[in-house]
This record gives C-alpha cells, sequence and structure tokens, in this order.
C-alpha cells in the first residue's frame, strides 16, 4: 500500500516560500520520499524521469540555465511541467524568471523558494519524507519509553498490559501508546512507533475505565514518538513449557521485515511486571554497548571446568 502526503503539510513543515500563490495547490499530493534535480532534464535527457519526485534547483542547476539558450532553458522547464510534478523548488533564494512563473500558471506546478543551502534542504526533506511515506501497520500493545529504549509490550487482552505500563510510568517512564500502536518503517533498521490521534496519552485499566496519563502524571509522562527497540511478549505461566533462563540466543520477532529482540515473559502471581521491563530494558542497553551477562556467565562457568 502506498501513502501521500499533502503538498501544503510538506510547505508548512518545510517553511517554503510560495512564489505561485495562483496556482492551487490542496489537490497535490507527494507520493515519493526522493527527490531529484532535473540536471539531466535541462540538458534534454529524459529517460527514467519521474515525475512523481520534488524537483529541486540548485545552484548547479540555476548557472546552467544562466548559461544556455534562453528558449531552450524554457522548453526544457517546459517538458518538466508538463510531466505533472508536484512542485519545484529553488534553493538559496535563487531568482525565478516570469517565464517560469508563467510555465507554472499554466501547467499548474507551484514553485517555491527556501534560504537553505541544496544538499541541507534535500537531506531535510527526505528524512522528513521517509518517515510520513514510510510502510506502516497498526498491532494491539502498549509502547513505553523505558531508560531511552522503546518497549512494545504485546499479549492477549486483559493479560496486563495496560497495568505494567501505568506502574512503568509511576516508576517515571513515559507512555507512547496504549491498545493501539501504529509503527512505521522509516529504514531497513529503524521501527518508530506513535498512537493514533484519538487515543494519544490515555490507558484504559479495566475496572477503572478511561485515564489521562498527562492530566494526571503530566507532560513529562508521556511521548509522541519512539523507536521500538525491544518487543516484551507477556503470556500465562504454563508449567509444562520451558522458559529461556539463561538469554545466551537473542530471540527476535518481525515488524515490516524488520527484526526486532524479543522477550517471552510467564506470568504468574507476584512477578513485578514493571521491575522485569526495567530489567530487559537496561539489559538490552547493556547488549548494545557490548556486554552480555550470559555470556559473561557463561565464560565463568567455562574458565571454571577448564581449571578443575
Amino acid at each position: 500500500m502506498s501513502y501521500t502526503v499533502d503538498l501544503s503539510k510538506v510547505i508548512e513543515k518545510m517553511n517554503l516560500e510560495n512564489c505561485t500563490p495562483e496556482v492551487d495547490i490542496d489537490e497535490i499530493k507527494v507520493s515519493q520520499s526522493d527527490v531529484n534535480r532535473p540536471a539531466l532534464q535541462l540538458a534534454g535527457f529524459f529517460d527514467y524521469f519521474d515525475a512523481n519526485r520534488i524537483q529541486i534547483i540548485g545552484q548547479v542547476e540555476y548557472t546552467y540555465m544562466q548559461k544556455m539558450d534562453k528558449d531552450h532553458g524554457v522548453a526544457m522547464m517546459e517538458r518538466i511541467m508538463q510531466a505533472k510534478v508536484p512542485c519545484i523548488v529553488m534553493c538559496r533564494n535563487l531568482d525565478i524568471s516570469p517565464e517560469f512563473v508563467e510555465l507554472s500558471t499554466r501547467y499548474g506546478v507551484p514553485i517555491f523558494k527556501t534560504s537553505k543551502t541544496t544538499s541541507s534542504f534535500m537531506a531535510e526533506v527526505i528524512r522528513w519524507l521517509k518517515v510520513e511515506l514510510a510502510p506502516r501497520i497498526s498491532i494491539h500493545g502498549v509502547l513505553v519509553d523505558v531508560y531511552g529504549e522503546g518497549l512494545l509490550i504485546m499479549g492477549e487482552s486483559g493479560i496486563g498490559k495496560s497495568e505494567a505500563a501505568l506502574e512503568l510510568i509511576k516508576r517515571g517512564h513515559r507512555l507512547v501508546s496504549d491498545d493501539v500502536v501504529e509503527i512505521k518503517k522509516v529504514s531497513d533498521e529503524t521501527l518508530i512507533g506513535t498512537a493514533p490521534d484519538i487515543t494519544r496519552h490515555f490507558i484504559e485499566l479495566r475496572g477503572i475505565g478511561i485515564i489521562d496519563v498527562k492530566t494526571l502524571f503530566g507532560v513529562e509522562s508521556v511521548k509522541n514518538i519512539q523507536s521500538i527497540d525491544l518487543v516484551i511478549k507477556l503470556e500465562e505461566w504454563n508449567k509444562e513449557q520451558e522458559y529461556d533462563r539463561l538469554g545466551l540466543e537473542e530471540q527476535y520477532t518481525e515488524f515490516l521485515g524488520n527484526k526486532v529482540v524479543c522477550h517471552s515473559i510467564p506470568i504468574r502471581p507476584g512477578r513485578n511486571l514493571a521491575v522485569i521491563c526495567e530489567s530487559a530494558a537496561v539489559n538490552y542497553r547493556q547488549k548494545k554497548m557490548g556486554y552480555n551477562a550470559a555470556r559473561e556467565l557463561y565464560n565463568r562457568v567455562t574458565n571454571n571446568i577448564m581449571k578443575k
């Protein structure tokens, strides 16, 4: 499934100056996170030209147009606009000729200005569009920021996910989403999670109802977006099942093709889920920093056996 973002939202986010206000932008959508600098197109090469990308004119393209024959430059720009590109952005506040403004009005392709350099603007708009247009899914779970690590708590309905999240909030951690988590794949290594607008900052507790975390515990207890680093799966205790007691081998779960470290935590009376979640987050951070407690214990036992 492909996603789009309104051009008006791009204008607002990137703080662009609209140089062609007579062009209607309300119906224009951006569907590609990549952008294009039409240097080859200005030279007349239109093979593999992706008209769905935002077109960016930098100092190089501008200088080339200044040196080339004026009619040829206008003709090439007309071919670009005939392809119905979403918009054209002039970096470094470069001047726009009246001929380009006339073409913009004729073909309904808006032209914008920005004071940013070409490289910095491209990097910023690509990064932002990758997040906005990223593949996404919605899952049942709770996402909490624990010591800076995104902890996604999953499990059957009623098993205690929201109660664990509430205890974590009481211990100083931050809620991102309860019940429904929207996951976006922004790269092959990074997943980010957010809450649907309608349920943001709310938690449902059976027997009590809906509580507003932001109102009860303050703005420091909530967060709007968080990378997903670790998954905790809560499940009913089964005495017939063998559970991992060392953690030498990591277990993973997969979202949108990205693997995330996953721990299955059996639930039984007396287990403090908040402390377990905190310990899992700290242990995960330790492993990222190069220390593996399970591996250290294994090495100690092995060395001790060899000494004897």
